[in-house]
């Protein structure tokens, strides 16, 4: 698997809005709550296969 993008989330903020954004160029729908941005990221890495469980996966705000 050394050909595909890394996946990294992280959320970023505009207005009253949030999205999830990963490295792989993914980005997920604007929410108005912080914590659906979160989950959304977290179904992106569980559906790319990378385990969001551990730590080092998980979305950052």
């Amino acid at each position: 698997m050394p050909d595909q993008a890394p996946h990294a989330t992280s959320t970023a903020e505009r207005g009253s809005f949030c999205t999830a954004h990963c490295a792989c160029g993914w980005r997920g729908p604007a929410r108005r709550a912080r914590s659906q941005a979160r989950t959304d990221a977290q179904r992106h890495l569980a559906d790319a296969g990378t385990g969001a469980g551990s730590a080092a996966e998980r979305p950052r705000d």
